[in-house]
């Protein structure tokens, strides 16, 4: 019976999981670095903490649920939806929790060593950790010497009442446009400091009442419906992404006429005003960002940081801006994958420092060569601009199972690197033509490859993940 060892609990893991076991697969161990399953829904508890898709399709397909509070989910409630799946579907009882990956190895099995020195053998290994799940800290002097409260959003400390403190915070991503008009009421003072801003339009979201429930309990062709016209949005959005000039046109004048409409400051609008196309980098959704910054104990900062001093954060214009809390809001470590585990393949090859040398590649973003028996969920050039990620996690999780369905005892699968090195080429070539190479982004490595986007439709995805494709695999 093929053993099979996940790393991750969060969509990904689980959702692998359930596709094994509809394989028959049942020999599998969640590995669960925390206490509890959730990855990013678990971790990010700040203030305002919600998704930017709307929760129909944000969700397995078939795993709809009928009882959503909003269109677009909040933490907590994304969070209960993941456990009652995992109890659902038996996974929560396959999960080795305060278990943390340190290092892997193959030698006709997969040999992973934890942090606490555990050893364990697998037939074959499902790294299932995302790309959003380790904060990312900027390098600016003298953090070390902050006398107040520092963190990140992505560990917020609810311990600290921010209650008539001086806050800066620095960053304004997507965690810091849901957190800032959350923390702006209760807040003496708010310092927030830009190095670019991002293009965000309103957010369509609505509370779904007892009765949009009893409609979605009672009709289900209702929650596909608007699944479906959900996705039908993403896959144009993404159109204007790839390409489409007039799509992508119209969603940056949409995104500045509403910039227009909420800041009436000029100067503060100039601020904000980004001088790089839309979609370059993450376009995000809010309807309070904009109207917080206008407030008058929030200052927008768009001066360089030169360094953390005991008592705040000093720019370049020499200006020390004295704070009690400081609150990074600079997402996360995106490009080096899998971070800080190390695996080794075939012949003692190291994923990162080898075959990764030049930036994070993998046929359709899960398989390596080399590697045998290694299936990545949501790796390299799998992550999206536009749509939801739940549905390329789908799909993954359905081809890897077909994948680990074929394996005898003592087989082990592995994409032709020929097959790999083609498939690598298609996708830079494409990427080539669209936003993405257009400004500094997180979806790009130093050397301007783009690393973690999907070049097309996720319909696409969907049709090149459909079969298992062995013809692209050598069973060995």
């Amino acid at each position: 019976m093929t053993s099979v060892g996940i790393i991750g609990s969060g969509f990904a893991g689980i959702g692998v999981a359930i596709e094994l076991r509809r394989a028959g697969i049942t020999d599998i161990t969640l590995l669960e670095k925390a206490a509890e399953l959730g990855g990013v829904w678990r971790e990010n508890t700040y203030p305002g903490a919600a998704c930017d898709i709307p929760s129909p399709l944000y969700s397995f397909s078939y795993e709809s649920h009928h009882a959503w509070g909003y269109r677009y989910s909040g933490q907590a409630e994304i969070h209960d939806y993941l456990k009652n799946v995992a109890n659902k579907y038996g996974i929560d009882e396959l999960i080795r929790y305060e278990t943390e990956v340190a290092d892997a190895e193959y030698d006709g099995r997969w040999h992973v060593t934890t942090t606490d020195g555990q050893k364990l053998e697998f037939d074959v290994l499902i790294p299932a950790v995302g790309q959003l799940s380790r904060p990312a800290l900027p390098e600016i002097p003298g953090m070390e010497t902050f006398q107040g409260t520092m963190f990140h959003s992505a560990r917020w400390n609810h311990d600290h009442d921010l209650t008539g403190k001086r806050v800066a915070v620095i960053g304004t991503g997507a965690s810091a446009i849901q957190f800032v008009p959350r923390i702006q009421p209760q807040v003496r003072s708010l310092k927030l400091f830009q190095r670019t801003p991002p293009y965000v339009l309103p957010k369509p979201d609505r509370r779904y009442t007892r009765w949009h429930q009893a409609l979605f309990q009672r009709f289900p062709k209702t929650r596909t419906a608007g699944r479906a016209g959900i996705w039908a949005v993403g896959e144009l959005m993404t159109k204007g992404l790839i390409g489409h000039r007039g799509i992508a046109k119209a969603v940056q004048r949409l995104a500045l006429t509403f910039l227009k409409l909420q800041v009436r400051d000029r100067k503060l609008r100039a601020k904000l005003t980004p001088d790089y196309p839309a979609g370059c980098k993450r376009i995000l959704f809010a309807n309070d960002y904009y109207p917080a910054l206008a407030k008058p104990n929030v200052r927008l900062e768009t001066g360089r940081i030169t360094e953390i001093t005991p008592r705040g954060v000093r720019t370049e214009d020499g200006v020390e801006h004295q704070v009690d809390t400081i609150i990074f809001g600079t997402g996360f470590d995106t490009t080096d994958f899998l971070a800080p585990m190390r695996i080794r393949g075939r012949d003692g090859q190291d994923l990162r420092a080898d075959a990764w040398a030049k930036g994070a590649r993998a046929y359709l973003g899960i398989s390596v060569p080399r590697f045998p028996n290694l299936f990545l969920m949501y790796g390299p050039n799998t992550n999206l601009g536009g749509g939801s990620i739940v549905y390329m996690i789908e799909r993954q999780a359905r081809y890897i199972a077909r994948l680990v369905r074929y394996l005898r005892p003592g087989q082990a699968i592995e994409v032709r690197p020929e097959v790999a090195e083609r498939f690598d080429e298609e996708m830079q070539r494409r990427l080539a033509d669209t936003v993405w190479t257009s400004c500094d982004n997180w979806y790009r490595v130093s050397s301007g490859r783009v690393i973690s986007n999907w070049p097309g439709l996720v319909s696409e995805y969907d049709r090149r993940t459909r079969t298992s494709d062995r013809a692209a695999y050598v069973i060995r």
